[in-house]
């Protein structure tokens, strides 16, 4: 089972306009709203491909009230948290004529040390779901009105890749996976990510974290297994320039794998080596696609995290299905879905190992896959 922990979720709000103009008053149809936040997309995307899924977030006020709704009738398995404090929204507007998106993110408000402390009991909970005596993985949290279908599961085959992958059912010893996705609240204790991290490390599962600033840093020497940050995220926390340095740095700190988002160039996914180096592998299309990246990153860390409970830990296995699930969100209106031809892109990836040296550049090695 995957457990997804968003400690600052958001309501999204989504509006489509023909042309942002700075400055201009716009009219759209109406928008649409969506409890969000970058762990509510990662469990989305793995619900809907199959996975076994389980997302812990928080939940207040008003727009609260909404987000709850919202998750409720989505289907995916939740279990929300009440905060005195109201839920912080997210504005996407979509400029359909460029295929930009500008994204306003509202910061949120530290819940208090009690608030806190359930969350972290809920993730704890959550990590045990499954092991004898715990509750049953994607069973209805108290309130919560969706039903507790689990969608057939399929396999990974070894041609063109499918939609399925094999997932632990309920007699599964516990949660396989943890993410802890997105920004962390102001003003929460410094030692609330390493200690959601130690939390899945000591329930044994594999951690993943997306995230910025010095909480990337922090889950990097916490333990966190897989990092997903972007280049502008690497460059912001560790002062280097060039991406594999920066990955690198992680890497020392402890990561064991770094996923990191190119944009429109791809992905790469930097490993430790035995020779004490790192590993660099680079995936991308051969062509940039047009629409609403706000999901891209979620989606390539649903498909690691869907990937590692199956049991898959091979680095270029998780690095093409990453890219393929990122390019294949793009495509996709709201972010926590990825469009069906995924497979497809996951096909037409180039693949190639790149120099780990730090002057390197970004030309391939003559060892090329697809």
């Amino acid at each position: 089972m995957i457990v997804t922990v968003s400690p600052n979720p958001a309501l999204d709000l989504t509006w489509h306009v023909a042309s942002l103009t700075i400055g201009d008053t716009h009219r759209a149809d109406a928008g649409q709203a969506r409890a969000g936040g970058k762990g509510l997309n990662v469990a989305r995307v793995a619900h809907a491909q199959g996975a076994d899924v389980l997302a812990v977030t928080t939940t207040g006020g008003a727009t609260g009230e909404e987000f709850a709704a919202e998750l409720a009738s989505s289907r995916v398995p939740h279990v929300l948290v009440p905060v005195e404090a109201s839920t912080r929204r997210s504005i996407a507007l979509v400029d359909e004529a460029l295929g930009d998106t500008t994204v306003v993110n509202e910061r949120g408000v530290a819940p208090s040390d009690a608030e806190w402390q359930t969350l972290r009991d809920a993730v704890a909970r959550a990590l045990a779901a499954g092991a004898p005596g715990a509750p049953t993985p994607g069973a209805p949290a108290a309130g919560d009105e969706r039903g507790a279908d689990t969608p057939d599961v399929g396999r990974i085959p070894r041609e063109r890749p499918t939609s399925g992958v094999s997932a632990p059912g309920p007699d599964s010893p516990g949660a396989r996976v943890l993410v802890i996705s997105g920004s962390l609240p102001p003003g929460i204790p410094n030692d609330a990510l390493p200690d959601l991290i130690r939390l899945g490390r000591e329930a044994g599962a594999t951690v993943i974290a997306d995230t910025s600033g010095p909480a990337l840093l922090a889950a990097a020497d916490a333990g966190a297994s897989v990092l997903k940050p972007n280049e502008h995220e690497l460059r912001d926390a560790t002062g280097l320039d060039d991406p594999i340095d920066g990955a690198r740095e992680l890497i020392r700190r402890g990561a064991q794998l770094v996923l990191l988002s190119l944009g429109a160039d791809g992905m790469l996914a930097v490993t430790p080596t035995a020779s004490g180096d790192v590993g660099v592998l680079h995936a991308r299309l051969g062509e940039v696609l047009a629409g609403n990246p706000t999901g891209a990153g979620d989606a390539a860390v649903a498909a690691c995290a869907v990937l590692m409970d199956a049991g898959s830990h091979d680095p270029a296995q998780i690095l093409r299905r990453a890219t393929a699930w990122s390019a294949a969100a793009v495509l996709m209106p709201l972010a926590g879905e990825i469009h069906p031809s995924w497979p497809d892109l996951e096909f037409a990836l180039t693949v190639t190992a790149r120099p780990a040296g730090p002057t390197a550049d970004s030309a391939p090695h003559p060892e090329e896959t697809r």
